[in-house]
């Protein structure tokens, strides 16, 4: 079957399941039952052979499936699946949302500007009518009141007279059509910065909302309720947690029947805690990017005050530039309420997930299981296996990363969104916290974390054959992969979103060791001249000194204290030492000279007469 063949197969099998639903009267989304037939097929228990081509029968026997799952009112299950196909299909990074948010703005406005750059006025009426034109154009992109206010047009007039009088109209309509909306655009933002200084100065601000108070009083009242939502999500998850432990310590109990519906219960929550996240992140970075534009605008508007200082002509050179930098201020205080809005829509919307709880462990039923159970948070979970690492010495050739060793350690992306690898694997799916603290596993150019030292050592033995267990355990849950970030494994359910904008890059780690460096004082040889000098009455004494021993002799004489006294030195061979061993070990007296020599002091005797006596004993005497 060629490629086009199975997608049209696909398409009709889809179009068949949502035509089915909707017969029982449940609505499901085109992109849900794609995502319900590639979990299906995935899953081993329903025996698909993705290798060959289906039968009749089997495609039969996939809309039978799908459908069932798709109508299950009591399935924590499906409400992770849709909870993950409405986020993927909703949510948008700020930056992809304020593009398409100005794109939007700019096709709404095109035919208003169409109508004043295609326009050929000639006459008075047709040219006051384009000048009312361009005034309803810079109230509807700038959003600063609206064009059917009289005092608000009045206003916007009046600043765009200041800048752009209605004489200037002749010269506007000869440019060309791209100059005509670029010089638009200007206005806007000019009339914008003056009407927001006016209303700074208390002389005007017609229809303009305080939007840097309006902002900082709803970030506050937007975090709120997110924050209560995750604390609800996380305390639920703590409680699963703690009873599914029990469950899997004490299996006589009769509750195996709720062991399979407790960990959906768990990925359910994990999942909302994990969309949860995401939104306070955006909420935050819209709180930080709020106050840094707050100074800036306060800053501004000083700067243009300290400019003005009611002066009654101001070059536009000056002013111009600080007008466009408060337009453009107000355009992200703008873009902030539109992105606060969204997430505080997109947060209300997850609820509609989570009736399940409710429904199947109501508090009465949670406190029974709970019953003699502590239940653990995630920060006890991890203060408890603090100070206990991995002995890397015990590994050879697994590579383990620290803190104090890693210097991006909090940056790196690691596997199954933090959750304990051989856990997750070795009790089936169930979700204990990793500490990083104990040590990364580096296995394949990815990371992972342990729960403590035990599961670190287990799994450190054969990693390939855990994350094997942990992809079959994701085949039989499809929210799985979402959940636990398995789109490297399976590249056909990757998210939309994750596809489109391919943000999370894995980031490589930066390891640092301590050592140290000495460097010589002086590496090169010196190069101070030492005959050189600078003062001409020294260097004139030198050139007298130099002209005066041109006329003088130099001479050298040697005396009684210099005679024999210069330095010599011979070369010399060193004796060798050398022994001999003998037999016999002997040893024999040599008799001492004695000579003596009379005479020589003389005596009574004109000459010296010397005597020699050499009263030496002979060798048998000795």
């Amino acid at each position: 079957m060629s490629h086009s063949q199975a997608e049209s197969v696909i398409k009709n099998i889809i179009r068949e399941i949502g035509q089915e639903c909707a017969m029982k009267g449940q609505t499901v989304s085109e992109t849900l039952v794609a995502f319900m037939v590639k979990a299906v097929v995935l899953d081993p228990r329903n025996e698909f052979n993705v290798d060959r081509t289906l039968t009749k029968n089997d495609v039969q026997k996939l809309i039978k499936l799908c459908v069932s799952r798709l109508l299950d009112a009591v399935n924590p299950s499906l409400d992770t699946i849709k909870m993950q196909v409405y986020f993927d299909m909703n949510y948008t990074n700020r930056v992809e949302l304020l593009n398409e948010q100005h794109r939007v703005l700019e096709a709404r406005l095109a035919p208003v500007s169409r109508e004043i750059t295609d326009n050929r006025a000639r006459t008075r009426e047709e040219l006051e009518s384009i000048y009312r034109k361009i005034v309803s154009y810079v109230l509807l992109r700038s959003g600063l009141g609206s064009p059917t206010d009289i005092k608000v047009v009045r206003e916007a007039t009046a600043a765009l007279q200041s800048v752009f009088p209605q004489t200037e109209l002749g010269v506007f309509l000869s440019l060309s059509k791209k100059d005509k909306e670029r010089q638009l655009k200007e206005l806007t933002m000019i009339v914008t910065g003056i009407r927001l200084f006016n209303k700074d100065c208390g002389k005007g601000g017609e229809g303009i909302d305080d939007l840097p108070a309006i902002l900082n009083e709803a970030i506050p009242a937007a975090t709120q309720p997110i924050d209560a939502e995750l604390r609800a999500s996380q305390d639920l998850a703590y409680r699963y947690t703690a009873v599914l432990e029990m469950m899997r310590e004490s299996p006589h109990r009769n509750i195996e029947a709720r062991l399979s519906m407790l960990k959906e219960a768990l990925f359910n929550v994990r999942q909302h805690e994990a969309f949860l996240c995401i939104i306070l992140s955006d909420v935050i970075t819209c709180a930080q990017e709020v106050e840094m534009m707050d100074k800036q605008f306060a800053a501004q508007i000083e700067q243009l005050k300290n400019t003005v200082q009611a002066k009654s002509a101001v070059p536009t050179s000056q002013v111009f530039p600080i007008f466009l930098a408060l337009a453009n201020l107000w355009t992200s205080f703008q873009d902030e309420i539109l992105l606060l809005s969204f997430l505080t829509n997109l947060t209300g919307s997850l609820q509609q997930f989570l009736g399940i709880h409710a429904q199947l462990f109501p508090d009465d039923v949670m406190e029974s299981l709970l019953e003699g159970v502590t239940v653990k948070s995630d920060e006890q979970r991890i203060k408890e296996t603090m100070g206990i690492k991995v002995n890397v010495s015990d590994f050879k050739e697994q590579e383990w990363l620290f803190p104090e060793t890693t210097a991006n350690f909090d940056q790196l992306l690691i596997q199954y969104r933090g959750f304990c690898a051989h856990t997750l694997a070795e009790k089936d799916g169930l979700l204990l916290p990793g500490n990083p603290a104990i040590g990364i596993l580096k296995h394949k150019e990815k990371y992972y974390t342990f729960s403590s030292k035990e599961s670190a050592y287990v799994f450190a033995q054969n990693p390939d054959m855990f994350i094997q267990l942990i992809g079959e355990k994701a085949k039989e849950c499809a929210e799985l992969i979402q959940l636990l970030e398995l789109h490297h494994q399976f590249e056909s359910l990757a998210p939309h979103s994750q596809v489109r904008s391919g943000d999370k890059r894995s980031v490589k780690p930066i390891t640092k060791c301590d050592s140290s460096t000495q460097t010589d004082t002086h590496i090169l040889p010196p190069t101070i001249v030492k005959s050189y000098e600078w003062n001409e009455w020294e260097l004139r004494r030198k050139a007298i000194k130099l002209a005066n021993l041109r006329r003088k002799l130099t001479h050298s004489v040697q005396t009684n204290l210099s005679h024999m006294r210069r330095d010599d030195s011979t070369q010399v061979y060193l004796l060798k030492d050398f022994g001999t061993q003998t037999k016999l070990d002997n040893s024999s007296n040599v008799p001492k000279p004695q000579i003596f020599l009379a005479g020589l002091r003389g005596g009574s005797t004109s000459t010296t007469c010397m005597v020699k006596v050499n009263l030496t004993r002979a060798v048998d005497e000795t």
